[in-house]
């Protein structure tokens, strides 16, 4: 028996809880669903009575405005231990309201989004809104000791912000440590009212979320990897809807399971949740069409299956007109280098109504782990959909050009078992975490925080996509960041290289989107490759995957004024120093500053 909600629990707990939530749901969505302002409560802990909320199938415009009665419509109980078992091994995790993954944020475009945060947990806590904009507005941003510093044990702190100009599916994370291994859900932003999708109309949509499942404590494995200079285990399993599918043991129950009925049309929002890995996706029996990507609105394309980064969203449009059967929607990792990787395959069901369960669900054939040729042809066919509507505002002029290499290496470790830890670098600096929030130390001005002074390019210019080099090219520390003029326009060309060795990385820029204008293997050529790029309807994204050995070019606005997290989104890589930050300057408009931080604004 497969389970599309959370697990069953005794009638008589949860009588009274569903008599008031049914009666108190209808006037709620009467009284609200004009609402401008979408309100939240999140609880980071663990709960109780969540374990019907999770069972419920709400779709399409009606889940915009149901989901705070749902927080409020149980008496929650905060424990300090509940257990979630997968894969035969159960554990406790973090959560928000007690669910796995969490609860998914529903909003218009044009709303007010309002998210009180209370911490519960034995961690500190921030929470990322991943693609949403936040115009002037990095308080409500979330990457800790970035925008703010975390909400610590037993304080809250209210996430305000407004949806603006943005549409489609992003999704939410814990952005400390590696606490968004379960600490994540989506967001789903819906048109305006009496605004159409630009494809065809969905009779039903559904939220598909990947993520990543270990047996362990992931904070203890993450700590014995550091002490010992090496990468922490990998993970166990990959999930769908926080469930791995019945290709693992004990996952009868554990089994995420959509109902379709021939004939219809379904949009499929998908967020890869995963800490560490690009996943393939396909569904049996079943092409897809791309139609938006990262909340963007692309020309629409049909594919056998989808690449998606850690980071990224994707959505597609499925149609149900194969035999009404079983069939097995799967997700496997892709790695083009000799890298060990979780390489199992999880797996939810895509079952058409009337088919009893007894029938066996038949498996889609995914691209080879391997399969580089398939990973670059599919990435060159996502192109902004670039309408009268929906235009691609690319920047044909370029004020700033920036050149960053991607570097792996190893730094001195006596205590590491080969006195040795494993690091990575930017222009080859490596960067180092403040004890201040970066953005209150640039609204306040605060001295011996960070340095304005990040390299545009790197030191040295080597042959970056050779031989694997080992060679010290001086990599340093530091808190270094690269200021940018407000309204600029940048080109920043992301280029991996062969220090250790080449490999993939998904680079998401916080607080912007950016046009994807050109992209390939081997060394960036600025005399030639420029000439290549995409400059009418290039992938609109907040998330890039930069290719194994190659490079990725994009370009943006500098428009939205305060300090920005730019890192790689593979948790492992960000651990190890991965990342920076630009510091955009205020502009001279009265709406072109940062805003004032809210009162509730955590201490350092």
């Amino acid at each position: 028996m497969v389970s599309n909600g959370g697990s069953n629990f005794l009638l008589g707990q949860t009588l009274p809880c569903l008599l008031f939530l049914i009666f108190g749901l209808v006037s709620f969505v009467s009284l609200q669903a004009e609402a401008a302002i979408k309100k939240y409560q999140f609880d980071v802990s663990h709960v109780h009575c969540h374990l019907f909320v999770t069972n419920l199938k709400f779709f399409s415009h009606a889940c915009e405005v149901i989901h705070v009665f749902l927080l409020f419509a149980c008496n929650f109980e905060q424990v300090q231990v509940s257990n979630v078992s997968r894969l035969c091994h159960a554990k406790p995790i973090v959560t928000v309201n007690g669910r796995f993954p969490g609860p998914t944020i529903y909003a218009r475009e044009g709303d007010r989004v309002v998210i009180n945060v209370t911490n519960h947990a034995q961690y500190n806590m921030s929470i990322h809104w991943h693609g949403l904009k936040q115009y002037a507005n990095g308080w409500a941003d979330g990457p800790a000791y970035i925008t703010q510093c975390p909400i610590k044990t037993g304080s809250s702190y209210v996430y305000d912000f407004n949806v603006t100009g943005q549409r489609g599916t992003l999704w939410w994370h814990a952005h400390i440590l590696w606490l968004r291994a379960t600490v994540y859900g989506a967001i789903v932003i819906l048109p305006q009212q009496g605004t159409p999708y630009p494809f065809p109309k969905p009779e039903n949509e559904h939220v598909l979320v990947f993520g990543e499942w270990w047996h362990g404590d992931v904070e203890e494995i993450v700590k014995q990897g550091n002490a010992m200079g090496l990468p922490p285990n990998m993970s166990d399993a990959h999930t769908i809807n926080g469930k791995p599918g019945p290709l693992f043991p004990c996952s009868e129950k554990h089994t995420f399971a959509m109902e379709v009925e021939q004939g219809k049309r379904y949009l499929l929002r998908i967020a890869n949740a995963a800490l560490n890995d690009e996943l393939f996706f396909a569904i049996a029996g079943h092409n897809m069409t791309v139609v938006e990507v990262d909340a963007v609105y692309t020309k629409p394309f049909t594919t056998s299956a989808i690449l998606i980064a850690p980071g990224q969203t994707t959505n597609v449009l499925i149609y149900a007109n194969s035999a009404p059967s079983r069939y097995f929607m799967a997700v496997r990792p892709f790695q083009d280098v000799p890298i060990p990787v979780d390489n199992k395959t999880a797996t939810a069901i895509f079952q058409y109504k009337g088919i009893p369960d007894t029938v066996l669900p038949s498996l889609p054939q995914l691209p080879s782990p391997n399969d580089t040729a398939f990973a670059l042809s599919y990435n060159k066919m996502v192109r902004s959909l670039n309408t009268p509507n929906f235009p691609a505002n690319v920047p044909l002029k370029v004020d700033r050009n920036l050149f960053f290499t991607i570097g792996l290496g190893k730094s001195v470790c006596p205590t590491c078992i080969n006195g040795t830890r494993l690091s990575a670098s930017l222009n080859n600096i490596t960067f180092v975490m403040p004890q201040t929030a970066l953005l209150q130390a640039h609204y306040s001005n605060m001295k011996g925080v960070f340095t304005a002074d990040f390299p545009d390019k790197p030191p040295k210019a080597f042959n970056y996509t050779g031989a694997p080099l080992t060679a010290n090219l001086f990599t340093t520390h530091g808190t270094r960041l690269s200021k940018i003029p407000f309204n600029s326009t940048v080109e920043l060309v992301i280029q991996d290289t062969n220090l250790l060795s080449v490999e993939s990385h998904p680079f998401h820029l916080h607080g912007y989107n950016f046009f994807v204008v050109g992209t390939g293997v081997g060394n960036f050529d600025p005399a030639k490759d420029p000439a290549k790029y995409n400059l009418v309807d290039p992938p609109e994204r907040n998330t890039v995957g930069v290719p194994t050995g190659g490079w990725s070019a994009i370009r943006f606005r500098a428009d939205n004024p305060g300090v920005w997290f730019f890192h790689c989104h593979l948790e492992l890589h960000t651990g190890w120093g991965l990342k920076t930050a630009f510091v955009v300057e205020d502009g001279p408009g009265k709406d072109q500053a940062v805003r004032p931080p809210p009162k509730d604004l955590p201490p350092c």
